[in-house]
């Protein structure tokens, strides 16, 4: 190969494309992983951030509406299994975000799924952002109906505008917000559960025996596990950890202990906190059933819920107040994660279809446009209908990716350890993991709208987590692993790790944009004894530059 030029419409295209990505403050790394030059936080301050964006009221409304639907004991069995697979799913692929600082697409990409096959699990992903902006967005719009007699119509607008420009610098931005506005948070929300379990502790025994609306809530199998379906749907959440979660710095000998405490309590924990809201959700909705006059109403509305407390609390006017502050504080917090981590997953996606990159902001608003859509549509209504079903799609997603990267990477050794994500380096799709989603995503459909019939229609969830387990290993063992790299030899001779195993920090050119990248985002230059970065490659409509397969 010999030095030279690209074609200068390829080269032209793609430096504008590449330029814009590179903007920092504006598009976060969106295709690529997180470089240690950009990486000046502490463990703590990535930690705190990322815990930040689970202030959201949805747990509280998830919670009141299982309890309200199966009953306390169901309810609380059905948490408790939620916790636990989100738990044991979370676990490697927050490892693996922070370690090699990388989003979730790009270690599903490396994990089963191929350069294009994630594409699917990246719509899956920018589907919940905006399900769960919608949902937050309806509470914030129901505390400002509350509060401030704004229409619903109005707050569902309000509570959409007013998130844009606080996610246009990305990471900079949402860790100071995140910072800043948990200690007030933390108070206005543990506040009215801690006076209810003081001043009224019988409320404790009302909760455990509340068997439903119907009262029929009797302790029984199809009733969890539903009540879990309901829960799972959270699942996908810890993507939206893991966005944080990429910005880890570097794990040394020194930083070990907070390195790994960090990344357990920002990755998989934050179901820890999650489980916990649901909980005191459900309680607060059972003390007000049980002692509000047509408490049922509203029970199951978070602003409902602490404003009747606080009204216990103190005067009329302050009870109020301290309600909407919480709801918007809460909304806000949750809501800059889901309209930034959804702008990510759809550029993503957009950028490797048509090799073309418009920018992250033009997809923050198109996530928050959808989300507004479905408010206005008073998707609050039908929201266990819409969460049960979301639920067996983004399962297979995350759990296809947790198995392969500990049965097929580290147990049976047929999945490259060490992630890949760049183009060229992987086959476009790989049966393991795409096919693995897909067979286990279609059969947990069918079986939630009853198709395996009505005795196993309530565990449409355990059908998604077991067929998810149990595929990617039995189809990696089939194909023996040839679909994972479609080359072993990225052309460059520099390391892609230094002496404690974390992406290296060499800086290379990229000969395309004439840009400055870390070792591990670029490779050799297939036309050209250069390096080409993985932005360029992105955005090579004629593939000149890609490396064959070997």
């Amino acid at each position: 190969m010999t030095q030279g030029t690209a074609p200068d419409k390829v080269k032209a295209g793609t430096k504008s494309d590449v330029g814009t990505a590179a903007k920092e403050t504006l598009e976060d790394y969106t295709l690529r992983f997180a470089p240690r030059g950009y990486r000046k936080w502490s463990t703590g301050v990535v930690a705190i951030s990322a815990l930040g964006g689970i202030a959201y009221l949805a747990d509280f409304a998830i919670g009141a509406n299982i309890g309200i639907a199966y009953g306390t004991t169901n309810a609380l069995l059905g948490i408790l299994v939620f916790a636990v697979v989100i738990f044991a799913t979370g676990l490697p692929l927050a490892y693996y975000a922070a370690r090699y600082n990388l989003d979730l697409d790009l270690i599903t990409r490396g994990s089963g799924f191929g350069y294009y096959g994630s594409v699917v699990t990246n719509v899956i992903f920018a589907t919940f952002t905006f399900i769960f902006f919608a949902l937050e967005g309806s509470i914030m719009a129901q505390g400002l109906q509350l509060g401030l007699r704004l229409p619903l119509w109005l707050g569902y607008a309000l509570s959409t505008l007013i998130i844009f420009p606080l996610v246009v610098y990305g990471m900079s931005l949402l860790s100071k917000l995140q910072l800043w506005t948990t200690p007030l948070w933390l108070v206005l929300m543990v506040a009215p559960f801690a006076y209810l379990l003081v001043s009224h502790p019988e409320s404790v025994n009302t909760f455990f025996a509340y068997q439903g609306e119907n009262g029929a809530g009797g302790t029984n199998l199809g009733s969890v596990m539903l009540a879990a379906g309901v829960c799972l749907s959270l699942i996908a959440q810890i993507a939206e950890q893991i966005d944080y979660l990429r910005f880890m710095p570097p794990r040394t000998p020194e930083n070990s202990r907070r390195w790994w405490t960090a990344t357990l309590l920002a990755g998989p924990g934050w179901v820890i906190f999650g489980a916990i809201k649901q909980i005191v959700g459900m309680f607060l909705a059972v003390y007000i059933i049980a002692n509000i006059a047509d408490g049922a109403d509203v029970a199951n509305q978070p602003v409902h819920q602490f404003l009747e407390i606080y009204r216990d609390i103190m005067p009329g006017w302050a009870a109020l107040t301290l309600a909407v502050i919480l709801v918007v504080i809460s909304q806000i917090k949750i809501n800059v994660t889901n309209a930034y981590s959804g702008s990510l997953a759809w550029t993503n996606s957009f950028t490797r279809v048509t090799k073309y990159y418009p920018g992250r902001l033009v997809f923050l608003g198109v996530n928050l446009l959808i989300a507004l859509v479905l408010m206005e549509a008073n998707m609050f209504e039908f929201l266990n209908t819409i969460l049960g079903f979301y639920a067996n799609c983004g399962m297979a997603w995350v759990v296809v990716v947790a198995s392969d990267i500990v049965f097929n990477k580290y147990l049976l050794k047929i999945s490259p350890k060490k992630p890949e994500f760049r183009r060229g380096m992987l086959y476009a799709i790989n049966p393991v993991g795409f096919g693995s989603m897909l067979i286990a995503a279609g059969v947990s459909v069918v079986d939630f709208f009853g198709g395996l019939g009505p005795a196993l229609r309530p565990f449409s969830p355990l059908v998604a987590i077991v067929l998810g387990l149990v595929l990617p290993p039995i189809l990696a063992l089939a194909t023996k692993g040839r679909y994972y790299l479609r080359r072993t030899d990225d052309g460059i001779e520099l390391p892609m790790y230094d002496e404690h195993g974390n992406p290296s920090g060499a800086v290379l050119g990229c000969h395309v944009c004439g840009q400055e990248f870390e070792r591990p985002d670029v490779v050799a230059c297939a036309a050209h004894t250069a390096q080409v970065c993985s932005l360029c490659l992105s955005t090579d409509k004629t593939g000149e530059h890609v490396l064959p397969a070997t």
